[in-house]
């Protein structure tokens, strides 16, 4: 008989000693109560995925939750820029204390902790993965609602982190109408399946630019496959959002919260209406 690994998933022995799969999640901070973790994901880089991320979390605040962000983009943190923020952050007995935009958002970001955020992270896979725990176990989050984690592109180290240690609800994965994005998304989403964790919804950025002069919508990044990707999938489309240049100028002078505009809030509603039954 082969060693055991003490995987019994992977296992066909009917082993004496056996047990119940053990629940593996990190302990989130003790002074925290945090109801429901959303993580943000996208298979490629260069999406908006932080941009998507933000808009949530301002159009469920506006919906009147208590809403957290963690910024799980370690090596290209870019949350507190959208809103304002700049550290240091401060810290108590009971842990860290996040940042808070203007209308109540908790912000928790590498980009707060650095002394420029200007300054590269180079760091190792590991190290990278044990500062996200961190943000989990250490942080003061206190009492929120919802809990958006905008994580890294990709299916690596951080996302794994990220999978296995929070206790993740569900995720929504960013897109464009580009035409890798089948399978671009396609990865997103076996590796939500691999990790046992629920697809909330699909949401694609730079669908269309619409003239302000005419109203025509132009498709510049190509036409939309997202509802074919989507049906293939089993999944929903959450929102399609245009090319908004007032919205990026708003990011860059960390003005987010102050756009009268919110592309998500019709996304918000439905994933709040999902998540709170």
């Amino acid at each position: 008989m082969a060693e055991c690994t003490h995987d019994c998933s992977t296992c066909s022995a009917n082993c004496g000693e056996r047990t119940q799969p053990q629940d593996i999640h990190a302990p989130a901070n003790a002074a925290s109560h945090i109801k429901r973790v959303i993580g943000v994901v996208s298979g490629k880089g260069g999406v908006g995925k932080s941009m998507v991320t933000s808009s949530l979390a301002v159009a469920m605040s506006r919906l009147g939750k208590k809403v957290g962000i963690l910024d799980a983009d370690i090596t290209g943190p870019s949350i507190p820029k959208g809103f304002g923020l700049t550290g240091p952050i401060m810290a108590t007995d009971a842990g860290m204390l996040p940042a808070e935009t203007a209308k109540g958002i908790k912000v928790i970001s590498l980009n707060l902790l650095t002394d420029h955020e200007t300054d590269p992270v180079v760091w190792r896979g590991p190290v990278i993965a044990g500062c996200v725990k961190q943000f989990w176990t250490d942080v003061y989050w206190g009492d929120v609602d919802y809990l958006f984690v905008d994580m890294p592109p990709g299916t690596g180290d951080v996302p794994l982190t990220v999978f296995q240690s929070l206790p993740v609800d569900g995720i929504v994965v960013v897109t464009s109408p580009q035409d890798l994005v089948s399978m671009i998304v396609t990865k997103a989403l076996k590796m939500a399946q691999l990790m046992n964790v629920p697809v909330l919804g699909l949401v694609e950025n730079f669908s269309y630019f619409q003239c302000p002069d005419c109203g025509k919508r132009h498709s510049i990044f190509g036409e939309s496959k997202i509802a074919q990707v989507a049906a293939e999938n089993q999944v929903i489309v959450l929102a399609q959002l245009p090319i908004d240049p007032a919205l990026a100028a708003a990011c860059d002078c960390g003005k987010l919260e102050e756009q009268e505009r919110n592309y998500l809030m019709d996304a918000a509603v439905y994933l709040d209406g999902q998540l709170s039954e």
